[in-house]
């Protein structure tokens, strides 16, 4: 039987029957409309399914030490206790740390599927959750453990991070074009909402925890167990699934001239320093959201049901996720990503400086909302941003193929490619960001004892976001190519 390539247009369907069971797929071409209803749209599914549910357990896990260190102090952590004058700089330290090594993964990760295949590699990055959730286990049980043993385990965690890359690789080969979008949105959301589920049920379980001991030490270390080991389960499910039930693409190869074309384009860097902006501020706060709301009003402490919900932290993260999507839409509606994103950068702006106006009165309601209306502008700008990299790419691709005199519906092709290598490497800088945006908070709390410069600071940065994103996508010149190709886009 002849093998077709995944990107491939075959003149002929190859008979395909669907397999409940994974395989090896010598043959793919969802593009053909026959292809796809005989099977291979259920297929497809199947593996976006297992994608979802293992880039979701990946997601809980890179994040769940912010909720972790919350409680260490109450566990018998001297580092992190409240008469620590370095409790929550230690905090934050912590809780960035995943995000970093969870950022640099993301580059290998991109790769790793063409080269040992999807359905062992999404096998492989879910069982290495094992690591950072058991080595908490161990040694959070051991109140003599040195800060360094934690920061090693915190970066254990950022193998979670990575698995966004991956997961987003495979699933790109299984759908055609024209479902690729909504494909992929809903695989970016399903992980995003990992954050905001630890961020409910880890502490929950951390409240389970001591109500089951006591409300001591070892009350709290036994809380944080019950919390960690809620996960294994989960993690095992996704290793079992992905390994029997989910499929590899012999023909998915990655294309490394795109990705070198795309690292000499200027609007690869661009973008990524705006999605450092969208995506790392909505990562970066929702680790340190627990944190932070914890380092501001102490007093909700005193507060049973909030304390046990985690004092609402969790809802960052959920509206941040739910509003993506939005921005995606939003922006096809009003004819591309760069004007909500320039308005969500106003916005972020704003909701900072309510943030610090929260801060200076003591309000938490305040500090809550403005927080909320953040999280919601990031997610929104998450959406808008993703949508504007198609868009810049197929209108400098046209513009230099008139310029040169090529064929338009070959540079269409390599425009495709090459916004598909982009979203990669912007994909990594921008989480790389969240490490970013919790160092300011940390420094600015060590060395100023205070985190209210670190805040005016990303209120100023969003404000030069804004205006890089006019700058380049919404003068004269750069709307016009951008508004001739859309005809061309569609290629």
């Amino acid at each position: 039987m002849t093998a077709i390539a995944a990107t491939g247009n075959a003149t002929e369907t190859p008979s395909f029957e669907y397999q409940k069971k994974g395989r090896w797929l010598t043959f793919w071409n969802p593009d053909n409309p026959e292809f796809w209803e005989n099977g291979g749209a259920k297929t497809a599914k199947k593996n976006l399914y297992w994608s979802v549910f293992a880039e979701n357990l990946g997601f809980s896990i890179w994040v769940i030490w912010g909720s972790i260190v919350t409680v260490m102090g109450l566990a018998g952590f001297a580092f992190m206790a409240k008469a620590n004058p370095n409790a929550v700089s230690n905090a934050l330290l912590l809780t960035s740390i995943p995000t970093l090594v969870g950022a640099t993964l993301r580059v290998p990760y991109t790769f790793a599927v063409p080269r040992f295949g999807g359905r062992a590699f999404t096998a492989f990055s879910a069982a290495m959750l094992f690591i950072p959730t058991l080595g908490i286990m161990y040694f959070i049980n051991q109140p003599t453990t040195p800060m360094w043993v934690f920061l090693l385990l915190a970066s254990l965690a950022g193998f979670g991070g990575g698995n966004f890359s991956s997961s987003m690789s495979n699933i790109s080969f299984f759908f055609p074009e024209g479902k690729k979008g909504a494909a992929l949105g809903l695989n970016a959301a399903g992980g995003n909402l990992g954050v905001a589920q630890t961020q409910l049920i880890v502490p929950l379980l951390i409240t389970l925890g001591t109500v089951i001991m006591a409300k001591d030490a070892a009350g709290y270390r036994f809380g944080i167990t019950l919390a960690v080991a809620f996960w294994l389960p989960f993690i095992l499910i996704a290793t079992f699934g992905a390994l029997r039930y989910m499929d590899s693409i012999a023909d998915a190869k990655s294309d490394g001239k795109s990705y070198k074309l795309a690292l000499t384009n200027r609007h690869t860097w661009v973008m990524s320093f705006l999605y450092i902006g969208t995506f790392g501020s909505f990562i970066g706060f929702s680790f340190a959201f627990p944190t932070l709301i914890k380092a501001n009003f102490p007093d909700l402490a005193k507060i049973g049901w909030i304390t046990t919900l985690g004092n609402l932290a969790f809802l960052g993260a959920l509206v941040g996720s739910f509003s993506r999507p939005f921005g995606g839409w939003v922006s096809d509606k009003i004819g591309g990503g760069a004007k909500v994103t320039v308005y969500v950068f106003g916005a972020m702006s704003v909701a900072v400086a309510f943030i610090v106006l929260a801060v200076s009165l003591k309000s938490f309601p305040l500090y809550l909302i403005s927080f909320l209306g953040l999280f919601v502008a990031a997610g929104v700008g998450n959406g808008s941003t993703y949508r504007m990299i198609p868009s810049i790419f197929n209108a400098t691709a046209k513009k230099h193929a008139s310029e040169h005199g090529l064929d338009l519906t070959e540079a269409a092709i390599s425009a495709k490619r090459q916004a598909g290598a982009a979203i990669g490497v912007i994909g990594a800088i921008g989480a790389a960001g969240g490490f970013i945006v919790q160092q300011a908070l940390r420094l600015s709390n060590v060395h100023l004892k205070t985190m209210v410069p670190a805040f005016w600071a990303y209120a100023v940065v969003f404000l030069v976001m804004a205006a890089v994103t006019w700058w380049f996508y919404l003068r004269t010149n750069f709307a016009t190519d951008r508004a001739q190709s859309l005809a061309y886009a569609s290629v």
